[in-house]
């Protein structure tokens, strides 16, 4: 467990402390990440809702290894315009679903600590592996709704309207191209928000 808590340390200076993503703190964490996979297959470990959050946040360090792929693959089609805009839409993508599913699971962390230390008994209810899960699943449906309208910004420069595409079907598209700019409006103060909860968060329990 001291090794699980020094990893939620270190995750919660990369993500939640430092202002911008770091090449050499991103390799670091992805080999913490790794170490803390192979700790959570031992048996002694204990099967509770803290841990499922820690599970997801080092799964979601996967996402890591997926952005460096894509880059690869990305320098391998330099001549292919739309691929390689296909390819960098993607290799970011991958970059903010780490970064975003990390960051709301930290705080997810914070939070049950916050219930733990305050409301022990009136939150025991909800403090449980199950609501843990649903907790992670709704984390990653939106983070991956996010980057699926990230990353249908790839075909906005296209002519849609010459290539046979139903009325309907722009709409929808033209709908989704105005949430995308939405949350891109949003992202900002969401993330300076998560900053601040989790510093008030940790205030009221250590202070």
């Amino acid at each position: 467990m001291k090794d699980l808590r020094r990893y939620l340390v270190f995750k919660y200076i990369q993500y939640l402390v430092l202002p911008s993503p770091n090449t050499i703190i991103t390799l670091l964490g992805l080999l913490a990440s790794l170490y803390v996979m192979l700790i959570l297959t031992f048996p002694s470990v204990s099967r509770k809702s803290t841990v499922v959050f820690i599970s997801n946040i080092a799964q979601a360090d996967i996402l890591v290894g997926c952005s460096i792929f894509s880059a690869i693959i990305e320098g391998m089609i330099k001549n292919e315009t739309l691929a390689a805009s296909f390819q960098l839409a993607l290799r970011e993508n991958f970059q903010i679903a780490n970064i975003h599913a990390s960051s709301l699971l930290l705080s997810c962390v914070s939070l049950e600590a916050f219930l733990i230390t305050f409301l022990p008994v009136e939150t025991r209810h909800i403090r449980n592996v199950r609501c843990a899960r649903v907790a992670s699943k709704i984390i990653w449906v939106a983070v991956i709704t996010e980057c699926f309208l990230y990353q249908l910004e790839c075909i906005k420069g296209l002519n849609i309207s010459y290539i046979g595409i139903h009325r309907e079907v722009r709409l929808l598209m033209n709908f989704c191209y105005d949430t995308t700019a939405l949350l891109k409006l949003l992202t900002y103060p969401i993330g300076v928000l998560l900053r601040i909860f989790n510093v008030f968060l940790f205030y009221k329990m250590y202070l």
